[in-house]
């Protein structure tokens, strides 16, 4: 996941991340990662149109989106 989170951070890509919530809910969230550190990964969410701080303990899954038709 490190080189997903790096490959946004510095091409300014968006990503999709799977993330369980305080609820306990997994959470399917579009990021654009703009720092992060051993515990923590600041991104600006699409889903909430703000900056968020996720706890990289909760995401289970990151990834590059895939273009469709390219």
């Amino acid at each position: 996941m490190n080189g997903v989170f790096k490959r946004s951070m510095e091409t300014k890509q968006k990503i999709v991340v799977f993330y369980m919530d305080g609820n306990q809910q997994i959470t399917q969230r579009f990021i654009r990662v703009l720092k992060m550190d051993d515990t923590l990964v600041l991104a600006y969410c699409y889903y909430r149109k703000s900056v968020r701080t996720f706890k990289r303990e909760n995401i289970l899954s990151a990834g590059l989106i895939k273009k469709v038709g390219a």
